[in-house]
């Protein structure tokens, strides 16, 4: 997320709009923003609706046991399709922000 955050002006100037989705409640996510830097939107979905939706709920996988989403990056088109999906089940093994904005930009 930092890498995104590093390079927003980026996704910005193309039209990309960054969101991220977490477990976490709201008060969670504002304040982990808050100290990452992040400035992009940050969604919480502690029910897992959205989650499930998009089949990554991974139960159980949190450090205490609780229900986490895999790790996972989608890019949406104007029409809310889906257009590309990076799925891992390691969370230290993501997509790289200049990855996704190249690809974006190509997907026009």
């Amino acid at each position: 997320m930092r890498g995104i955050q590093q390079q927003l002006p980026e996704f910005q100037a193309a039209g990309i709009v960054p969101v991220a989705i977490s477990v976490d409640p709201p008060e969670v996510s504002r304040d982990f923003a808050s100290k990452a830097g992040l400035t992009f939107q940050i969604l919480s979905d502690p029910d897992t609706k959205v989650i499930r939706n998009y089949h990554l709920l991974h139960s159980g996988g949190g450090p205490d046991g609780h229900d986490i989403s895999r790790p996972a990056e989608f890019l949406l088109d104007p029409h809310r399709m889906v257009r590309w999906i990076n799925l891992t089940e390691d969370i230290r093994v993501r997509a790289r922000a200049k990855e996704m904005l190249a690809i974006a930009k190509n997907l026009h």
